[in-house]
């Protein structure tokens, strides 16, 4: 216990340690052009038409007080697979929150297996960090969210692989305490209350696959070019929280670059690899509810895009994603 105040008294001091974050420009509650114009001038890879037709709304705010978005798709039947995505959960991985726009344009097309599921999407977990001067991983307090959430032991883990694996590396400060920040305070509340059969994590730029979860789910070998490898769990990571506290498989797509979005071939792959995958482990899996059977299978969404139509036992710490 003397052991666990020792660390945490080193923590505090960089408690209030603030980023220079331009100033939220979306205060107004709902202003979804105002949010969007901000997320669309950090990635112009995203197009402004993108953002403002994905149906989001604003379900929490930011340190800074900018809203956190949630775009929602639900099946017409009830009792149907939960799927959770999230991306921009580290600010400077900018490619994580272009991916999961082109996933929401694909999702809002009403076919295929994906219409199977109820589908939650978040994609910018971390907008302050995204949207500072220098987009960078950490929030506007200094703290990784990807080392925030309430795993086993936080109190004496996380700071102990901050201070000695890390060398108090401050991309990576866990905060001094779980869920400390309202952007991963929200989401664990999310997690507890929409009950995701799946988590889908996006980060860059270690370009891998990698999986935590209960031990009679099997990982997917790949999804596209990213072939699995599992680096491992780290306190107060979502993987760690999701897969081994709470085990909900929790997906994570590393990918190969923050600010290069793959090849639309390879984009096509992944999605079609992460549908295949969640068909077996969402559908076919699972036994059809009493008085209904199964439904029959269909045809995998197909990527389509303007000018485009493309078919389409683990170790407690691992690398530093």
């Amino acid at each position: 216990m003397r052991r666990n105040l020792l660390l945490l008294s080193v923590l505090l001091p960089l408690q209030g340690t603030a980023l220079a974050v331009e100033p939220a420009t979306d205060a107004a509650p709902g202003d979804l052009h105002g949010w969007c114009r901000s997320v669309t001038r950090a990635i112009p890879q995203i197009k402004p038409k993108t953002c403002l037709a994905a149906e989001l709304k604003p379900v929490a705010r930011s340190v800074n007080g900018r809203h956190i978005m949630v775009s929602e798709f639900k099946p017409a039947r009830t009792a149907s697979p939960r799927v959770l995505v999230v991306g921009g959960i580290h600010g400077d991985e900018l490619t994580s929150v272009s991916i999961v726009f082109r996933w929401i344009e694909l999702l809002q097309q009403p076919a295929g297996q994906v219409a199977q599921y109820e589908w939650r999407v978040i994609p910018v977990l971390n907008p302050d960090g995204l949207l500072a001067k220098r987009p960078t991983r950490v929030n506007a307090r200094g703290v990784d969210l990807n080392r925030n959430f309430p795993t086993e032991d936080w109190s004496s883990e996380a700071p102990r692989y901050w201070q000695v694996s890390t060398r108090k590396d401050p991309r990576r400060f866990p905060g001094t305490q779980p869920v400390s920040e309202p952007e991963s305070r929200w989401l664990h509340n999310e997690i507890k209350a929409f009950k995701p059969d799946v988590i889908i994590s996006v980060h860059a730029p270690h370009d891998v696959l990698d999986f935590d979860g209960p031990p009679d789910v099997k990982p997917p070998a790949r999804f596209g070019p990213l072939r699995l490898n599992r680096l491992g769990v780290y306190p107060g990571s979502l993987g760690n929280y999701g897969g081994l506290k709470e085990g909900i498989p929790v997906v994570t797509l590393e990918l190969p670059h923050a600010l290069e979005m793959p090849t639309e071939e390879d984009l096509a792959h992944v999605w079609r690899d992460m549908q295949d995958w969640l068909k077996v482990n969402l559908v076919d899996a699972k036994p059809a509810p009493p008085g209904r059977t199964t439904e029959p299978s269909v045809p995998l969404l197909q990527w389509s895009f303007p000018g485009r139509n493309v078919e389409s036992s683990v170790p407690l710490f691992g690398s530093s994603r």
